[in-house]
């Protein structure tokens, strides 16, 4: 072997991991993966509150994911948990069978845009 394909990564680094060690990067990655989708539909909420004088909350989630260019099977799992919650707020889900009711999500104006829609 050469010296130079000691320098390689592949040499450096094997592929190949341990069951736990690949155990564990899996979990790492998916705690990773919840925590960018739960920003992601945060955010998509809160740009559905600013814009629901102009538009509906539909329009206004494609124009967040387009916007930030969020990838084809992200984008979908961001669109569907936004309206999940939102659909908390409209539709609320009944008390917990211990009483505890989840926290309350921060008010949101969906009519307004077509409120406005119908007074122009």
């Amino acid at each position: 072997m050469s010296i130079l394909n000691k320098l390689f990564p592949e040499t450096l680094f094997p592929r190949k991991l341990s069951a736990d060690a690949e155990q564990r990067l899996r979990l790492a990655q998916a705690r990773a993966e919840e925590s960018l989708i739960k920003t992601h539909v945060d955010n998509a909420l809160m740009f559905v509150d600013m814009l629901a004088i102009d538009v509906g909350y539909e329009r206004a989630i494609d124009i967040y994911v387009r916007e930030l260019g969020v990838p084809d099977p992200l984008a979908a799992v961001v669109a569907t948990r936004a309206l999940v919650a939102l659909g908390e707020v409209l539709v609320p889900h009944p008390e917990h069978a211990d009483g505890t009711i989840a926290a309350p999500l921060p008010e949101l104006r969906l009519d307004e845009a077509a409120a406005r829609r119908r007074r122009a």
